[in-house]
């Protein structure tokens, strides 16, 4: 459904974005994620025509971006960071000039109005003005005029931004709910929202792609380098350095330490390789040192840390 091959656009003698490569397939929800000025909005506002290319190809439901920007434009809906939106008209009212101007044959306007109110869940907010709305539903607002004229390719620039945690999860539900009937490209830099609102993921770092694949699969590129968090009570200096001597244990960090009447309890760290399964050796020695054992688990790598570990790396990798 989108296909986006080698894109750049240089400002001057700066690179915005560089050769990005990515695709996205008819029906699911790709997560753009990259760390702030990455060039994440650079690529939404090229996808959505509102800006050129210097170089590279990008299409959308098989026609291009540049060459044919018309025909993208009435097969896309797009909801840039800050939702483009008229204060003073109500919701239904501002949806149905949307749908006017989008195209929207006038014997269907009324039905796709309401359509895209009941997708967003705002029946009891349509004669509202959109003014004395809450940021929450004003972003449902913008993401029902993106899908009012029910376009195949939905482009959400950072949806969720300045909305507080119910309002977070109830734009995600939405996200969720549009999948399959719409192909979607969903630019953030929330982690939370990519690894449960996303199919497949394209991490974008200083204007070049890293990585692209589904969130699992980046996050089994670390599954060796996860640990153990263990809550231990006694003198943990004297077992620091036999806890780095067990094989596959690479590093030992003591997080906090709570004084409990003549004694400490540390909560502490293990880097680890797990495919070495070190943990009955670490338990072992903890316990044969005399030492209280109250907690150990095994931790492992989240979707955070295939992100951090990406963006300082210094060249891209392959997805393959």
């Amino acid at each position: 459904m989108i296909e986006v091959q080698h894109l750049s656009k240089i400002y001057g003698s700066t690179a915005a974005i560089q050769d990005v490569d990515f695709s996205v397939e008819s029906g699911e929800i790709l997560g753009f994620l990259g760390p702030n000025g990455a060039g994440k909005t650079t690529t939404m506002r090229i996808l959505s025509g509102y800006i050129p290319a210097t170089t590279g190809t990008a299409k959308i439901a098989g026609y291009d971006v540049h060459e044919q920007s018309m025909e993208v434009r009435r097969r896309i809906g797009y909801l840039p960071e800050n939702p483009p939106l008229y204060p003073e008209m109500t919701v239904e009212g501002f949806l149905m000039f949307v749908a006017r101007i989008k195209g929207v044959a006038s014997g269907d306007r009324v039905s796709r109005v309401n359509w895209s109110i009941e997708r967003c869940q705002l029946q009891d907010k349509r004669k509202i003005l959109i003014r004395k709305l809450s940021k929450g539903y004003k972003q449902r607002v913008g993401i029902a005029q993106a899908i009012v004229h029910d376009p195949p390719a939905i482009i959400l620039d950072e949806p969720t931004v300045g909305l507080d945690p119910k309002q977070i999860i109830e734009v995600r539900n939405l996200i969720k709910s549009l999948a399959g009937e719409h192909t979607i490209i969903l630019s953030t830099h929330i982690l939370p929202e990519v690894s449960m609102t996303c199919d497949r993921v394209t991490i974008i770092n200083k204007g070049k792609v890293v990585a692209t694949d589904t969130p699992d699969n980046l996050m089994s590129q670390l599954t060796a380098t996860g640990g153990y968090e263990l809550e231990v009570k006694g003198d943990i200096a004297s077992v620091e350095p036999l806890l780095t001597q067990i094989k596959g244990v690479s590093k030992v960090n003591i997080k906090s330490t709570i004084k409990q009447e003549n004694t400490e309890v540390h909560l502490i760290h293990l880097a680890a390789d797990l495919t070495v399964e070190p943990g009955q050796e670490i338990a072992a020695l903890i316990v044969n040192q005399g030492l209280g054992l109250y907690e150990m688990r095994r931790t492992r790598p989240t979707l955070e840390d295939v992100f951090l570990d990406l963006i300082t790396e210094e060249s891209p990798i392959s997805d393959e």
